[in-house]
């Protein structure tokens, strides 16, 4: 089952995509385990073992609280997929639990890929000005990939602000099996495309 569409996805067809997606398409031991540190699944061998793969992007993008504020702002209204080629409907909730639809350019089809919100987590310290938010969101089936991946910013003891993609993946179709080291490069792209997003967002508030 691959959810494909000949132009950009309107509301309703991301909807029934959404609709017919079905129940996550990974086993649930590893549901959540992008919560986990990025050393942790670098060591965890049933991951590897299973054939899942580690993408991982962490990228210093401003300093303060009020630049952490706006970089979680920008998460939860899903500017980080603000792209020409990728898009997630900006309405959606950013909650435990929620389905969304990727939408994804690929030549001349869009491919409409549907996951699920597993969690959602803030932090703050009271000591000092240290804060992170970060969800994660597991694949449904219709999706090309199965795994998890985790979105999050963070300011950290030294005042700075840095954006982190971490993500683990496997082809879970014949489509993505053939081409997956052509995923694995979208996937690098996407980081540095998300990036830009995120930082255009940012420039945009203080211009």
């Amino acid at each position: 089952m691959v959810f494909l569409c000949w132009a950009r996805p309107s509301p309703q067809e991301q909807k029934s995509c959404i609709d017919r997606s079905g129940t996550f398409n990974y086993d649930a031991k590893f549901r959540g385990a992008t919560a986990k540190p990025l050393s942790c699944l670098q060591e965890d061998k049933e991951l590897a073992q299973e054939g899942f793969a580690l993408n991982h992007a962490r990228v210093l993008i401003g300093s303060g609280l009020e630049a952490y504020e706006k970089s979680k702002s920008a998460l939860q209204s899903w500017r980080h997929f603000g792209l020409n080629w990728a898009f997630v409907n900006p309405n959606t909730p950013v909650q435990n639990g929620v389905k969304f639809c990727v939408c994804v350019k690929e030549f001349l089809p869009w491919v409409m890929m549907p996951l699920k919100v597993v969690y959602v987590d803030e932090k703050r310290s009271t000591k000092q000005p240290k804060a992170s938010f970060r969800f994660g969101s597991g694949t449904l089936q219709g999706h090309l990939l199965a795994g998890e991946e985790r979105f999050s910013v963070e300011l950290d003891e030294n005042n700075q602000v840095w954006y982190e993609i971490l993500s683990f993946s496997k082809p879970a179709h014949v489509l993505s099996f053939m081409g997956y080291p052509y995923v694995m490069l979208r996937q690098k792209y996407f980081a540095h495309q998300s990036t830009n997003a995120v930082l255009k967002h940012l420039n945009s508030l203080q211009s």
